[in-house]
This record gives structure tokens, C-alpha cells and sequence, in this order.
């Protein structure tokens, strides 16, 4: 009874610690991660609340390994494809040459030897895959030129781990094990990828189909949650991390029908676990080995971070990156990986290491990753911002569908929700990195793309579409792509945002199939309400908006036969006391719409 009662009350600890940190620190600006961090130290070190650090971090960092999962599901193995570039040239290069440049730093002080030095160096050249992932994730940049690169060099990190083990292992007996052995250990975890892998492809899909027909959610939760676990359980046992195994389930679902049920299931695990993560590292720090040790770890912490990010900067501008993305990379990961844990652990059981030296090696990790988030608010201020337009990759696997909907602002985001809503499918593309970043955040998939460019169109899925929805918010992009589109496809249905009067004339002069003005249905709204606000009844307010509404077109089509000016009568519309003394000069201006004067307006740059 009363373990039970201490695991209640280290939980409620815990909860407590997350609720009252992370809103705290999220208003400062620090983010989350460094509020669950300061909460676990809080907790633990400096207030002896909670002790066993260790075994609570042992539970949470199933928090990574669900954030793998889910991000796995976000990645289709196309698209992993695509990523080889960076994972396999970047990340290699990253491991190599951090790892040489700390292994030489750390020899030439003279306080480990040389087989120490090396997995010291190769340990801290690993960065955190949790804390980069989720400051990515909050900041909205997962998707982003940056981010994939990021993820990506995160990724090859983790599949070092196998090498570095095996090293560990040579190394630590004096350099004569059997080379068979370590030979033997990779050939196992290259088998266990193509396992997982072919498990993934022929039989996950099935099971679920299975789970699914019987209707029991909580059937689907539990199949969910054992995948992913059984997925991590096993690359462990192969030698590789957890979080790679979760990773590799969540590939070979990424192109599953139950794939947002799946991402939906798991999501609240994911978000306490890894918060619990971030605590338990706070609740490990040994404050009396950096008390001991205070002088190196202040020394090491920051050489250590500025060694990695110089390489990371170095590289990923040899690799294409602009100035900007590369400042953002070498600052997200220049701290120390939960891996480097492992790898230190490991080398202190095979004596190369001390107990000492393994805690002080653990202590600049969780330093490092203390110090990440402050690293990444360095790293805005270290930012030209003269770049240019952010470019996303255009990949568009998986697009086609009834209507291809060209543009995501404020008109297209209302327009997408009512075919949504009734189960069609849609293919949005939009030119606007940050848009594409911020719709994602809930729960939209957008096409990055150039809707003025013919072979974006296609490979979106122009030809297979029943209409094409052009919701772009500039007159000339709109009138650009209507004219791209009628050239090549003569029969396509288009349905067009208009900007204004003159503009609707103007399409229905290309022969578009429908058109609307932007503000015409807002404003017959607001009108009506604001009758409805002075005392005239519903029914009244809605008559005289559809009189409106029904004038209007056939003031329309009166001006398309007539000129702009025609059709002046079909206006509900008083003098104006005074009159104006200046008359509008050129006769192509239009009428306000529903204006209650009969002075024509001028178009106006910026709609309501």
C-alpha cells in the first residue's frame, strides 16, 4: 500500500510540476521544454521530492519513442526516399566530424585517454532527437526547409548508435574482441530494419482491417500502442534505439487508411510521456557532481555546443543551405543526445569510462539540452532575414481529387471546409511556407506549389479534377492562372474568388463557369444583421438581402452586355446631402455595391 501510495503521489508531483511550469514558461517565451525541465529539477534536485530520477526517465523516454511513431506516420517512405540526400550526406558528415572535433578536444586535455576521449567525443556529437523535435514542433517549423534537414541529420544520429556500441564493445576489451562479433551485431540490426520493414508492409495493415471490423475503439488503442512498443522492444533487442523501431512501424503506416486514427490514438500518450521526459531529465541532474566538477562542466558545455553547431553551420552551408537555415540548424542541435546516455552508461560498464566520468559526461549532456531553447531564441537574433521567399519541397504523392483547389487564405480556408464537411476530397496548393506550416498545425494537408506554373498544376492533379477552385487573394495572380488554365484546358470547370466588381465582369468575360466577389455574401450578412439589430424582423431582413443579391446579378448581367454604367437603376440608392463637389472623372469606376449613394466608388486596394 504504501509503493502505491508513493507512486500516486510522485505522479501528482509530477502532473503538478507539468501544470504550473510549462504555462509559465511558455508565456515568458523559453517554450515548454525548458519549463518541464526547470519543473523536474525543482522536483527533484533542489527540493529531494522525488528520487529515483532514473527509473521514471527509464518510463518516459517511451515518450520519444511515441514521438517517432507519430512523426513516421507523417513521413511516407517516398518521401524518406527523397530525404536520403541529407539523411545519409548530412548526418554522416555531422556524426564524423563532430565527433572527430571533440574526440581532439577532449585528448588535448589530458583528462581521458585516448579510447575514452573517442567515445566521449563520438557520445556528445549525438544531439537530442526529443528536444529538437518538439521545439520544432512548437514552433511550427517541422515541415520547413530547416526542419526536414534537421530531422533529418537526427535520423542518421540514431542509426549511429549501432556502430558506436560496437565500438564501445572493441574498445573496451583493450581492442582484441573478435571483429566477427561486431560484424555479427550490425548484420543483426540491419536484419531487424528489414523485419520491422516487411512486417510493416504485410502485415500491419491487415491487422488493423481486422481490429477495425470488430468496432471496439479501445481494441484499436491497445493494437496501437502495442505496435509501436513492440516495434521499439524489438530494435532494442537488435542493438538499435527504441525510438528507430518506432520510427520504421510509423513508415510502413504513413500510407495506411487508418493512419490519423492511429496518429489521433496515440497523441495523448505522446504529449504526457514526453513531457515526463523532459521533467525526468531535470529530475537526473546530480547536482553534486557539477558542485564537484563546476569549473569543466562550465567549460565543457559551451565548447562542446559551439564545436557542433560551427561543423553543423559548416556543412550545411556546403550543403546548399542559406545563411539563415543554417544559423537555425546549428543552434537546434548543438546540445548532447539522450543516446549519448546510453553510449556512456555502456562504456562505463565496459571500463572505459569511470563512474565519475560517466556522470560528468551526463551532467554536460543535460546541461547542453537545458541550454537548447535559449540557443534557438540566439539563433533569431543571429538571422539576416533578407532570404528569400521560403521554398518547400514540392511533393505532390498522393494528390488528385474531385476539386484542386488553388490558394489557402482566409477565403479558400472557409471555401475547404464546407467540401470537407461533406466527405469530399480535396488537393490544396499554396505558394506560402508559413501558411502551409500554420494550416498543418490544424490538421490540413496542403501541396506546396506554384499555382502559376502549368506543371505544378498537372502533377497536383489538374487533369483528374472536376473543378478547379481558384481562391488566390490577388487579382493578378488569379486572372494569371484563370488564363494558363482556359489556354491548355478549354474544359475545365473553374469556380474563381473575384476581387471586386470590375473584376467579376472581367472573368465572366474568360467564360469562367462561376464567380464570386469576395466580400458580397459578408457583406449582405452584415447588412441584414444590423436590420435585424434596429427592430426589423428576420424574415424581413433576410427578403431584403435576397432582393439585393438577385438585383445585383442582374445588374451584372446588364453590365456585361452594357458597360459599367449601365444598370444604374437596379441600385437601392439616395443622394448623398451635401453632393460631393468632385465628380468622378474616368466612366469605368463602379458603383458601390448595395451603396446607399449614387456616387460611384473607386476600387479600394484593400478589402474589408
Amino acid at each position: 500500500m504504501t509503493g502505491a501510495h508513493t507512486l500516486f503521489s510522485e505522479t501528482l508531483l509530477l502532473l503538478g510540476g507539468a501544470v504550473v511550469a510549462a504555462p509559465i514558461f511558455r508565456k515568458l517565451g523559453l517554450g515548454t521544454v525548458l519549463g518541464y525541465l526547470a519543473a523536474g529539477v525543482a522536483i527533484g534536485p533542489v527540493f529531494n521530492l522525488i528520487n529515483d530520477g532514473e527509473q521514471i526517465l527509464s518510463v518516459a523516454e517511451l515518450g520519444v519513442v511515441f514521438l517517432l511513431f507519430v512523426i513516421g506516420l507523417e513521413l511516407k517512405p517516398s518521401r524518406l526516399w527523397h530525404m536520403r540526400a541529407d539523411i545519409f550526406g548530412l548526418g554522416t558528415a555531422q556524426v564524423m566530424l563532430s565527433g572527430a572535433l571533440l574526440f581532439c578536444l577532449i585528448l588535448a586535455t589530458g583528462l581521458l585517454d585516448w579510447r575514452a576521449a573517442l567515445v566521449a567525443g563520438f557520445g556528445l556529437a549525438l544531439s537530442s532527437t526529443a528536444f529538437a523535435v518538439q521545439i520544432l514542433n512548437d514552433e511550427g517549423d517541422m515541415n520547413s526547409r530547416y526542419g526536414q534537414r534537421s530531422f533529418s541529420i537526427l535520423l542518421l544520429q540514431d542509426l549511429a548508435i549501432v556502430p558506436l556500441l560496437a565500438m564501445v564493445s572493441v574498445l573496451g576489451s583493450q581492442g582484441h574482441a573478435d571483429s566477427g562479433s561486431a560484424l555479427r551485431e550490425i548484420a543483426t540490426a540491419v536484419l531487424a530494419v528489414g523485419a520491422t520493414i516487411m512486417a510493416g508492409r504485410y502485415l500491419l495493415t491487415p491487422m488493423f482491417q481486422i481490429i477495425a471490423r470488430t468496432g471496439a475503439r479501445e481494441v484499436m488503442i491497445a493494437a496501437a500502442l502495442f505496435v509501436v512498443i513492440g516495434a521499439a522492444m524489438a530494435m532494442q533487442a537488435a542493438g538499435l534505439s527504441m525510438a528507430m523501431g518506432a520510427f520504421l512501424s510509423g513508415v510502413m503506416l504513413a500510407e495506411s487508411s487508418y493512419r490519423h486514427e492511429l496518429e489521433a490514438d496515440i497523441e495523448p500518450f505522446r504529449g504526457i510521456l514526453l513531457a515526463l521526459f523532459f521533467m525526468a531529465v531535470g529530475l537526473s541532474i546530480e547536482l553534486d557532481v557539477i558542485r564537484d566538477n563546476l569549473v569543466v562542466i562550465l567549460l565543457a558545455v559551451p565548447a562542446v555546443m559551439v564545436a557542433k553547431a560551427l561543423v553543423l553551420y559548416g556543412i550545411c552551408r556546403a550543403g546548399g543551405s542559406d545563411h539563415d537555415d543554417a544559423v537555425r540548424i546549428a543552434l537546434l542541435l548543438p546540445q548532447g543526445g539522450e543516446f549519448g546516455f546510453v553510449l556512456f552508461t555502456t562504456a562505463s560498464a565496459s571500463g572505459l569510462l569511470t563512474a565519475g566520468d560517466a556522470s560528468m559526461l551526463v551532467s554536460i549532456v543535460t546541461m547542453s539540452m537545458a541550454l537548447t531553447p535559449l540557443a534557438t531564441r540566439l539563433a533569431k537574433r543571429l538571422m539576416r532575414g533578407d532570404q528569400p521567399r521560403e521554398q518547400l519541397d514540392e511533393d505532390f504523392e498522393g494528390a488528385g481529387a474531385d476539386v484542386l483547389m488553388i490558394g489557402f487564405s482566409r477565403f479558400g480556408q472557409i471555401s475547404a471546409q464546407i467540401l470537407l464537411a461533406s466527405g469530399r476530397d480535396v488537393t490544396i496548393i499554396d505558394d506560402s511556407a508559413d501558411r502551409i506550416r500554420q494550416a498543418a498545425r490544424f490538421g490540413f494537408r496542403i501541396y506546396f506549389g506554384d499555382g502559376t506554373r502549368l506543371d505544378v498544376l498537372r502533377a497536383a492533379g489538374l487533369e483528374r479534377a472536376k473543378i478547379v477552385a481558384i481562391c488566390t487573394a490577388k487579382k493578378e495572380t488569379t486572372d494569371k492562372i484563370v488564363d494558363l488554365i482556359s489556354a491548355e484546358y478549354p474544359d475545365v470547370r473553374l469556380f474563381v474568388r473575384a476581387y471586386d466588381r470590375v473584376h467579376s465582369l472581367a472573368l465572366r468575360a474568360k467564360n469562367v463557369e462561376y464567380e464570386l466577389r469576395e466580400t458580397l455574401e459578408s457583406g449582405l450578412r452584415f447588412g441584414q444583421r444590423t436590420l435585424e439589430a434596429l427592430g426589423t424582423s428576420e424574415d424581413e431582413a433576410l427578403a431584403i438581402s435576397d432582393d439585393i443579391r438577385r438585383r445585383d446579378e442582374e445588374r451584372l448581367e446588364i453590365q456585361a452586355a452594357e458597360g459599367i454604367l449601365a444598370g444604374q437603376h437596379m441600385l437601392h440608392n439616395r443622394p448623398v446631402r451635401p453632393e460631393p463637389l468632385v465628380k468622378p472623372k474616368k466612366a469605368t469606376e463602379e458603383f458601390p455595391e448595395g451603396s446607399a449613394s449614387a456616387v460611384p466608388e473607386r476600387p479600394r486596394a484593400v478589402s474589408p
